[in-house]
């Protein structure tokens, strides 16, 4: 990636020789490309022609996974229908029938319930382990382990991966491995030039970043793309060309985006730490110092009333997703971690006092004062 970030974002892709001079990539919303002959059809199974059904791919639906791959530092990326699609494409093209997985015991919830529910009735086991202590993984790797599976920040712990040592264990032992990006985005971190095989976003989040797309995005290596590509195709989770031209628009600013909402989301995440009624504050202040990313965990005191505090929130929406511009709030118990057991959020530390904020780009302050007014009233 030879230009800055902002500018790759902006120009990655080289200028259209087509002679229709549109700006921006027109709209290839189609379910199918019209061919003058049979033998230009046929041309199609020859690599002659590139488009032949939206299912199989769409101008669109190409440009997203080609730009998130830009900004990943890796050879190829495919769209998909959802954060989860992604996801999904991603283990099979690694795994099968019969074999292991070894995943982050703090992954997202509906990560936690496909990997642990779903999968497990097509004969694939996972065991989930605490990535904080490499050494307990490694204890977990059987013969027919084939994936390290894990987040470069945790949801909703905000926990940063050591991914340099899940690249060096996976490495060790002839693993893939494959990280979800979607909290630090690319922008923050680049989990592929680190050595990791395949890279996922939830596109629906700082992809987008407009809280109008449902869409995931896996990038990588080639070799591992080319098989999610055909399980996308062949399980039908490839995403609307309309949905992959939005999310392609919102990917313009990402930079801007990042940079005014980690910065926010730093500042209140010092100010809530100085809060006698907020227990604990979960955000990655080592990181960077203007932010590292756009999210901040709290643990509120008992004496805080919850169902209280989320009423108070006058202009902060309560939303089961995160992400857009506008700051909006999450209960994680009730949401993202709904799915999983009581005992592994004890574990884990999601109580019903943990809430988690993802932080928008407006004024710093205005969102300072909000909480601490909501905290407040609450008592």
């Amino acid at each position: 990636m030879g230009k800055k970030f902002e500018t790759e974002i902006l120009h990655g892709r080289k200028k259209s020789n087509s002679k229709i001079t549109s700006k921006v990539t027109p709209i290839y919303q189609t379910s199918a490309f019209a061919f003058k002959d049979l033998d230009e059809l046929e041309g199609f199974y020859h690599g002659n022609s590139q488009y032949l059904y939206s299912r199989v791919g769409n101008p669109n639906t190409d440009e997203l996974g080609e730009a998130v791959a830009r900004l990943e530092g890796a050879p190829s990326g495919v769209a998909a229908s959802s954060g989860l699609s992604a996801i999904l494409a991603g283990v099979l093209a690694v795994v099968k029938n019969g074999d292991h997985i070894i995943a982050a015991d703090d992954l997202y919830g509906g990560s936690y319930h496909m990997l642990k529910e779903e999968l497990n009735h097509f004969g694939i086991e996972t065991s989930f382990v605490s990535f904080q202590d490499l050494a307990q993984v490694e204890k977990e790797i059987k013969d027919n382990t084939k994936l390290l599976y894990t987040e470069s920040i945790t949801n909703p712990l905000l926990r940063v991966e050591d991914i340099k040592g899940v690249v060096e264990l996976a490495r060790k032992h002839q693993l893939n491995t494959l990280v979800d990006n979607t909290f630090a985005t690319p922008y923050h971190c680049q989990p592929y030039l680190m050595g990791i095989d395949l890279v996922v976003h939830s596109a629906t989040k700082y992809i987008g970043g407009h809280s109008d797309v449902t869409i995931g995005v896996l990038t990588g290596r080639e070799d591992l793309v080319a098989s999610a590509r055909t399980k996308i195709v062949n399980l039908g989770t490839n995403v609307s060309p309309f949905e992959a031209w939005l999310t392609c628009r919102g990917l313009k600013t990402l930079a801007l985006r990042m940079r005014a909402q980690s910065s926010n989301a730093k500042k209140l995440a010092e100010a809530l730490s100085v809060n006698r009624f907020v227990e604990k504050v979960y955000y990655p202040f080592e990181q960077d110092s203007e932010g590292f990313g756009a999210m901040v965990t709290i643990e509120l005191s008992k004496t805080v009333d919850i169902n209280q505090f989320f009423s108070s929130l006058a202009w902060i929406k309560i939303a089961p997703t995160l992400a857009g511009v506008e700051t909006t709030v999450s209960h994680p118990l009730t949401t993202s971690h709904r799915s999983l057991p009581q005992e592994a959020c004890e574990a884990l530390g999601i109580t019903k006092e943990v809430v988690r904020i993802s932080v928008g780009i407006e004024h710093a302050d205005d969102i300072i004062a909000q909480f601490e007014q909501a905290i407040e009233k609450s008592l």
